[in-house]
């Protein structure tokens, strides 16, 4: 299960444009293989996937249907999940077989996760016993393990070997990956005691013993590891691979950069998504699909709305008396809206990245309550002093002023409270936070305009 990842001789950093995707619809319409493969092949894996990803479903599943046409398994990898997901529909189970059987170890595993229970049973059975021995372990692993993520394809070798054994077993034996960095040394039981850089063995005299030039300080990743830590742990140690080890600390596989680069940009696109509630959403997915990702958080939004309009409707009389009160309470509820959203953004990105602990907690909170409070007097001076030229009214501009400074406070303190009280419940906070902060702070900004004015001023 290996194939090789020679790209050095592809076109890169390729940009197509609209006339480019219609010659390519044309060639599909006429049957040009020749012309589709030429130009798929010519291109960098990423930029083949690109072009795939830009034609109209129909032209994609024209395309996977030509006779003499077969997909690149380095092509496929790089489409996104919707995408392949459609493909697979297309795809006959011999295909999607050839396909795993090309592919490194993770890259396999990727694909199965994206079939449906039935398709991918049908398929492990049919892949050769080491192959499917190797996935279906693989699958066994919590989905957001380390496991899931690692490949099975690495370079091993006993601790009392020369270097010049070591340099004659790497060219002969066919089994290990195409390209690795570390070469890692293990010991009677098969546990990492060392590594070493493959530079290093170049360099070295071939009498050498590997236990002797090894570095004996390495990062061991464990199977279990969720996949967010491995990238934090390659961030904090600056690693370019790490060797994972099972319950028994034996190697069993191997994380490299490249993977752990996809694992923090989809966590990256996930947090940003799950803000702004929309949750696991591709551009290619259908307008269904989109539309039912979206609505149940437009929904809870809806009744967050409701509950600061029932607000609002309380001090129906106040705002009967002073019509200027309607015109300036979006002014206090955006502003504290904002606020907690700067808050909130920044209180999730210290939780993902191990920031924000139990040590520092107090001191964070105390921090957020004193930028509260600079933030509302200083925005409280700005807006009191355009409400006093505009309306002519000090009370007026009193009310917005402490109504600022209050919601600011409020602001701050629930950006940072919100998402750290939903972590304890372990609900992820970059799901719900927002809705929660925006809900609160739009009825404190409400109630404290409203119910301030109401009670000393205009009773």
């Amino acid at each position: 299960m290996n194939v090789t990842k020679n790209n050095t001789d592809k076109k890169v950093n390729f940009e197509f444009n609209k006339e480019f995707i219609n010659v390519f619809n044309k060639k599909i319409k006429d049957n040009d293989t020749l012309f589709l493969d030429k130009t798929l092949k010519e291109l960098h894996p990423s930029d083949s996937a690109d072009i795939i990803e830009n034609l109209i479903p129909e032209n994609r599943s024209k395309l996977i249907e030509l006779v003499g046409f077969k997909l690149d398994p380095e092509i496929f990898i790089e489409l996104n999940e919707s995408v392949q997901t459609e493909i697979f529909i297309t795809l006959s189970t011999e295909s999607i077989v050839n396909i795993l059987k090309r592919l490194e170890s993770d890259n396999a595993l990727k694909i199965l996760e994206n079939l449906d229970e039935k398709k991918k049973n049908t398929v492990l059975d049919k892949l050769p016993p080491k192959d499917r021995f190797l996935l279906e372990e693989g699958l066994s692993y919590p989905e957001d393990s380390a496991a899931r993520i690692m490949q099975r394809e690495f370079t091993a070798i006993p601790s009392d070997w020369s270097v010049g054994q070591t340099i004659d077993y790497l060219r002969e034996n066919k089994d290990l990956p195409e390209e690795f960095l570390e070469i890692f040394i293990v010991n009677s039981n098969f546990k990492p005691i060392g590594t070493v850089s493959s530079s290093k063995v170049l360099r070295s005299s071939r009498e050498a013993k590997m236990n002797s030039i090894m570095n004996e300080t390495q990062v061991l990743i464990p199977v279990n590891m969720d996949k967010e830590e491995v990238g934090h742990t390659f961030e904090n140690y600056n690693l370019y691979s790490a060797g994972v080890v099972d319950k028994n600390d034996k190697l069993v596989g191997m994380i490299t950069g490249d993977d752990v680069v996809t694992v923090v940009k989809e966590e990256v696109e996930e947090d940003v998504l799950r803000l702004a509630g929309v949750g696991d959403e591709e551009i290619t997915d259908s307008v269904f699909k989109k539309t039912k990702h979206r609505f149940n958080w437009l929904l809870l939004n809806l009744f967050t709305a409701l509950l600061a309009t029932w607000v609002i409707s309380k001090f129906g009389a106040s705002i009967e008396q002073m019509v200027a009160l309607a015109f300036l309470m979006p002014i206090v509820a955006s502003m504290g809206g904002n606020a907690g959203m700067q808050t909130l953004a920044v209180t999730i990105r210290a939780i993902a990245t191990k920031e924000l602990y139990s040590g520092n907690f107090g001191k964070i909170v105390t921090k957020e309550f004193i930028i509260g409070v600079l933030n509302g007097i200083i925005f409280a001076i700005i807006t009191g002093g355009i409400v006093l030229l505009w309306f002519k009214e000090i009370n007026l501009a009193i009310l917005i002023s402490v109504s600022m400074i209050l919601n600011m406070i409020v602001a701050g303190l629930f950006g940072i409270l919100v998402p750290v009280s939903l972590k304890k419940f372990n609900i992820d906070p970059a799901i719900a936070s927002s809705v929660f902060v925006t809900t609160i702070t739009d009825v404190i900004g409400f109630l404290s305009f409203l119910g301030i004015g109401a009670y000393f001023f205009y009773n």
